[in-house]
């Protein structure tokens, strides 16, 4: 059930970054999930080394953390997917 809710999380967070960051971001949807899912992860860690990871009731911190952790490898992940794809794209011309 942690896999699912993984996932489920993944695809919120990256759909969120993808609304949030400027401009048309060309990566397909299961990278999209991907990237939200690294980037709830680079969160978690962020949270626990300012030792805001578990507190009581709903963790707005955490969650930010996790949204802009998911902003960040979105944006990144972007821009290395271009480069990757259209690297492939010159090289299938030739």
């Amino acid at each position: 059930m942690s896999w699912l809710w993984a996932i489920i999380v993944g695809l919120v967070l990256g759909v969120i970054a993808r609304a949030i960051l400027p401009g048309k971001q060309d990566i397909p949807l299961w990278l999209t999930t991907v990237f939200g899912i690294l980037g709830s992860i680079l969160g978690n860690a962020v949270a626990g080394w300012i030792g805001v990871r578990d507190t009581s009731g709903i963790d707005w911190t955490r969650h930010v953390l996790q949204l802009i952790g998911a902003v960040a490898v979105v944006g990144v992940g972007d821009m290395v997917w271009q480069s990757v794809k259209g690297n492939r794209s010159k090289r299938q011309r030739t």
